[in-house]
């Protein structure tokens, strides 16, 4: 392993390894909640709420996430549609089979596919929060 990849896994999984347990998910099989409105997601270990965590995480079609960023790096794998990201640097569709890493504190919208939405995996090595445009809301 490279010390990149090491330095990842210590950050964001060290509880999970330290349980050994094996995870194997089905985004075609998870049980999807209500994030907020148009986003839901299937918790596959960790907790959002309190730190390390990944999920498969659904947009519906035409989803808009608007101007906002995350505390800690997010990184994303599409699996389904297309997860639309926009920064200063212009605009990426992700789709299935692409990863994407954002960055904590870079400000970017983010939305799914006007017509097939996104299903994608996504994990952080921190608690989830989305701080909007205005950098005074945060949203849980």
């Amino acid at each position: 392993m490279n010390r990149q990849v090491t330095g990842g896994l210590k950050q964001g999984q060290e509880k999970q390894l330290k349980k050994k347990e094996l995870v194997f998910a089905s985004a075609d099989r998870a049980e999807f909640k209500e994030m907020m409105p148009g986003v839901s997601w299937a918790v596959l270990w960790g907790d959002p709420d309190l730190g390390a965590h990944g999920t498969f995480t659904k947009f519906v079609p035409g989803f808009d996430g608007g101007t906002h960023m995350h505390t800690n790096d997010v990184w994303i794998i599409v699996l389904q549609g297309a997860y639309v990201y926009r920064d200063a640097a212009g605009e990426r569709r992700v789709g299935p089979g692409e990863f994407l890493r954002i960055p904590g504190r870079v400000k970017h919208w983010s939305g799914g596919d006007s017509h097939q939405g996104a299903v994608f995996y996504e994990e952080s090595s921190g608690k989830f929060d989305l701080v909007t445009e205005n950098y005074n809301k945060r949203l849980k």
